[in-house]
């Protein structure tokens, strides 16, 4: 049981605020002590003997680490980082807000529909979730509230929107799961598309319903549409779209591999920071840094993951999940069950990439034993994954939109304006539970 107060034990100084890896890195340290201690010194053992067991259960990590350095699917997680942060310095999300916000203004609801449609493009072309949420809460939340929009439907359109980039091609979290499932990424990404467009459909159609019954939810703009206003929405919208087709184009098509298009997508995102006028060294040099902070973290959690699952693994308590796992009632659909409660659960207090390199490696190998389809699993995962941003009271979105957003707007109106999203979230996954076939999967 030492591995299960491990994991306790994490989660623990995760709530309470200490750094993601510096928490697995100290809790693997002192649980593989003492799991050494028990395994050693009841049955005579010195310290020597300690020290001997102690040092052979991290043995494998300098290897362990070694192969992180030199993965090429890891690879592309930098190149996509520094594309979305120089898109996004590029002031992309301004311009395609502003000129769609416009065109969209005079129908009931139309500014938040442009919010989605913009989250969705910035998620296919940035893929950063906090920049896209700052970007439309500093931009398209006053324009809402000036416009009579209610601040829950307003704040929660923002948040669930910019949340898209966790499931719409390029996403990190998918490169994550690839890693984590050694599949290729472009199958992820492909598989990926259509749970992410339905899910922007879906946000629409849910906006459009409350507009029509309650024109005092959102209510239309009262603007003059010009063909300025058209010609600039073209200006705006046209390049990144390019830019998309080309790195989701190559993958899906087979011209490229991942890695290969995340550089080509961050040559293009330069290109259009030249086009927008807005290259210059400190652009690259600002967009430089800041890849490389988030990277650093990135892999510092995983270098930390590593380590709690090699001590978790020696304390054999992934054979105590797997035994419970494998005898749910119900079998294969009482285990996604469970493995989706489970990731939900943990998504209200811990980020994607801990669950990702934590909780997956334990639930992967029991799916494989039921004879889960693992593209299947893994889009399920990510989609609950996207749900860890938008859930009360930890979730990312949340902080990022209170951070931007004006002082009339109070937490709980965000908190009230996620609700529907994620329930609209969760009925989108139980649809890709459901009817697996229809996007695509053997289930």
């Amino acid at each position: 049981m030492i591995g299960i107060y491990m994991f306790g034990a994490a989660l623990l100084m995760l709530v309470i605020g200490y750094p993601v890896a510096f928490s697995f890195g100290a809790v693997s340290i002192l649980f593989g002590a003492i799991a050494a201690w028990f395994e050693v010194m009841p049955d005579g053992g010195v310290l020597a003997d300690f020290y001997d067991e102690f040092l052979s259960m991290f043995s494998m990590m300098p290897f362990r680490i070694y192969s992180i350095m030199t993965n090429k699917i890891l690879m592309a997680v930098p190149l996509f980082i520094f594309m979305g942060i120089v898109l996004q310095k590029s002031e992309l999300a301004n311009r395609m807000l502003s000129s769609m916000g416009t065109l969209f203004g005079k129908v009931r609801g139309g500014l938040a529909v442009s919010t989605v449609l913009i989250g969705a493009l910035l998620a296919a072309s940035t893929g950063v979730v906090g920049a896209s949420v700052v970007a439309m809460g500093v931009i398209s939340l006053p324009v809402m509230l000036e416009n009579g929009y209610k601040k829950s439907l307003s704040s929660g359109t923002i948040c669930a929107a910019g949340t898209l980039g966790q499931i719409i091609p390029p996403s990190i979290v998918l490169i994550v799961l690839a890693d984590v499932f050694s599949l290729p990424v472009g199958d992820l990404f492909a598989k990926a598309l259509m749970p992410g467009l339905m899910l922007v459909g879906a946000y629409i159609i849910y906006i459009l319903i409350v507009a029509f019954l309650d024109k005092d939810v959102a209510p239309a703009m009262q603007t003059q549409r010009t063909k300025g206003d058209i010609k600039g929405l073209l200006l705006s919208i046209i390049p990144p779209l390019l830019l998309i087709v080309l790195v989701l184009g190559s993958i899906f098509a087979g011209i490229a591999t991942p890695t290969e298009s995340a550089s080509l997508g961050a040559l293009g995102s330069l290109l259009l920071a030249l086009m927008y006028r807005k290259l210059d060294f400190k652009l690259v040099k600002d967009a430089s840094l800041q890849t490389v902070k988030t990277t650093a973290m990135i892999f510092a959690i995983l270098v930390g993951a590593t380590a709690f699952s090699m001590v978790f693994v020696y304390s054999g308590a992934d054979d105590i999940v797997s035994e419970f796992m494998m005898h749910l009632p119900g079998e294969k659909w009482g285990f996604i069950l469970l493995s989706m409660a489970i990731i939900m659960f943990l998504g209200f207090f811990i980020d994607f990439i801990e669950i990702s390199y934590i909780v997956v490696p334990i639930l992967l190998p029991i799916a494989q034993d039921i004879g889960i389809d693992p593209l299947w699993f893994a889009i399920l995962i990510a989609l609950n994954l996207q749900s860890s941003f938008l859930t009360p009271p930890f979730g990312f979105s949340l902080f990022y939109l209170k951070g931007v957003a004006p002082a009339s707007v109070k937490t709980t109106d965000i908190y009230r304006g996620v609700v529907p999203f994620i329930v609209i979230q969760m009925l989108i996954l139980a649809s890709v539970v459901i009817f697996p076939k229809f996007y695509g999967f053997g289930g």
